[in-house]
């Protein structure tokens, strides 16, 4: 016979399997509608920050074939020619250097070598335009290396031959010097990731250390090296401080010059244009390396047993540390020291007296992209946990793309459409408001601020998405089964525990606003001033001591991401 207190008990936890169920199908469904939603949020985002490629695209076909023709017939090939070269030399140095000293540093072992390893990645807090101008300084006729060269020898102007650093050549140089820590933060985790068997079984089967790396190891980290200097091109590529002060012709200067020297705009966007294609190459090619990476970490158990992977003599290990010294050298110690001595002086101290205004000009514009780039990304990263729908994935590619964008391409990108519309809303608040006044967008830092928060979502995304893949996804789950809905669940749960990547996604934004050049000087208003166009304003008027202090601010200010940046790599 049944006991009753038996059957009670069974059927209300049988009760309470069916509330369960219901409550979870309920959050199910919620779920599935909540996700339309932020798919087409994540849809919004990636039209305003597609706008910019979208303009480019329709505005280069006005004026038909023939006028692309006429920028083909003059300044098309020499940009196009002075790009590429520009690209293949620093990306050169780059590739040879990040790979060299990664390859040092994480198959061999020498005195000073753990203090290398992060100070390899220390050039790149230095912005390449700041080393422009510091070695332009450094290294010109009447700089303190020609000038120590004459007084020891005694030549005169025309008894010596010098290198030109206002150059192509030139400028490689120093984009090559600056950019390398790019390749060799990859190449580096590739190398110590790898796994060791195959290189040890070749050196036991007698190949020598040298066959050993350029048969085993280098075809292994290939796709890592490749992918790095994917970013060194996109950077020189964007690069325009560099090639103005040296007065190289290359896409982004002539953008800048055909937009705002010349005022052709139609010229500016086809250059734009042609500029894209080199874009989406290389966005493709970094891509591509990135699907042939390998995740494995077997090597660093076999070195930790084995020791390094190659033993060097007493003159080997010399040359290592001179090796990975001289990089560290040119691209950041000696550089920053000149700039520090500059100052140190009575000239900078004096001219700082207003720097309080351009300081807080970066820091207003700095704050603003660093907010609006965080509830962006913080909405594409939840919409990428509420849907894994491929039009939510598209839509979040498009609209991280705005980093590989440069920075006058961008520019002139986003006036031509808004240039439009500003007249279109301008002439609807005279007519229907009265309004008196000039272009209500054109010209202010709504535009600015825009632009920047397109170019640096993509920092503000991968921070924020890499803390959201760290939260497990049960608690969003049972957060929904008690009827919170999305946005209880991103202020209650999802906000506070991703406080720290949100807090380093802010700082990166911030810093790098701080230190964006080209979008700036096209779309600042005249009244704004940053640390970056006035540290470019002055070396333009070769009064860089003057510059000085703004410079090192930027100089210091880009040393948290490289710090951050480097414990990642190693972790």
């Amino acid at each position: 016979m049944t006991d009753p207190a038996q059957t009670y008990e069974g059927l209300q936890v049988s009760r309470l399997r069916q509330f369960a169920r219901l409550k979870a199908s309920r959050a199910t469904g919620g779920a599935a509608r909540g996700a339309g939603g932020w798919t087409i949020a994540a849809l919004a985002i990636a039209a305003l920050a597609g706008l910019p490629i979208a303009a480019i695209g329709w505005e280069s076909f006005g004026g038909g074939p023939g006028a692309l023709g006429e920028l083909a017939g003059t300044v098309l090939p020499a940009y196009i020619a002075n790009t590429a070269l520009l690209m293949l030399l620093a990306g050169g140095i780059a590739a040879v250097t990040g790979t060299g000293c990664a390859w040092a540093i994480a198959a061999t072992r020498f005195p000073g070598r753990s203090v290398l390893g992060w100070a390899l990645v220390l050039p790149l807090a230095l912005p390449a335009y700041l080393a422009a101008y510091l070695y332009a300084d450094l290294l010109d006729f009447a700089g303190p290396v020609q000038s120590a060269l004459r007084s020891a020898t005694g030549w005169g102007a025309g008894d010596y031959w010098f290198p030109d650093i206002r150059s192509l050549g030139g400028g490689a140089l120093v984009l090559g010097f600056v950019l390398y820590p790019y390749v060799y933060l990859l190449a580096r985790t590739a190398f110590a990731a790898q796994s060791q068997s195959q290189f040890r079984a070749a050196r036991s089967l007698g190949a020598g250390p040298s066959r050993a790396f350029w048969r085993v190891a280098l075809p292994a980290a290939r796709p890592a090296i490749a992918g790095g200097l994917a970013l060194v091109l996109m950077e020189v590529l964007a690069d325009f401080g560099v090639a103005e002060y040296f007065a190289i012709p290359t896409f982004s200067t002539g953008i800048f010059r055909s937009w705002l020297a010349m005022g052709d705009k139609p010229a500016a966007l086809k250059l734009a244009a042609v500029m894209l294609l080199f874009v989406i190459a290389l966005v493709a090619w970094e891509a591509h390396t990135r699907r042939g990476r390998s995740d494995s970490r077997d090597g660093l158990a076999v070195r930790a047993q084995h020791g390094p992977m190659v033993a060097l003599t007493p003159r080997g290990k010399a040359l290592a540390f001179t090796a990975c010294l001289l990089p560290v050298l040119i691209g950041f110690v000696l550089p920053a020291g000149y700039l520090f001595s500059m100052a140190m002086s009575d000239t900078a101290k004096a001219a700082a007296g207003d720097l309080a205004t351009y300081l807080g000009g970066s820091l207003k514009l700095g704050l603003a992209a660093a907010i609006l780039c965080l509830v962006t990304a913080l909405l594409l990263a939840f919409a990428r946990a509420r849907s894994a729908s491929r039009l939510t994935t598209g839509a979040i590619r498009l609209a991280t793309l705005g980093y590989a964008l440069p920075g006058a391409l961008l520019a002139v990108g986003l006036l031509a459409p808004l240039g439009a519309f500003d007249v279109t809303l301008t002439r609807f608040a005279r007519d229907s408001l009265g309004w008196t006044g000039g272009l209500l967008l054109t010209g202010t830092s709504v535009i600015l601020v825009y632009a920047l928060s397109v170019r640096f979502l993509t920092v503000a995304y991968n921070s924020v998405s890499g803390g959201l893949s760290r939260i497990p996804p049960g608690l969003d789950a049972a957060a929904r089964s008690l009827g919170a809905g999305p946005s209880r669940v991103l202020a209650r749960i999802y906000a506070p525990l991703l406080a720290p990547s949100l807090a380093g996604a802010a700082a990166l934004v911030f810093i790098d606003t701080l230190r964006e050049l080209p979008a700036t000087l096209i779309l600042r208003p005249f009244n704004l001033e940053t640390l970056a166009t006035r540290t470019y304003r002055l070396a333009g008027d070769e009064r860089l001591v003057e510059a000085a202090i703004p410079a090192l601010i930027l100089l210091a200010a880009g040393l948290l991401p490289v710090l951050v940046l480097n414990r990642l790599s190693r972790r």
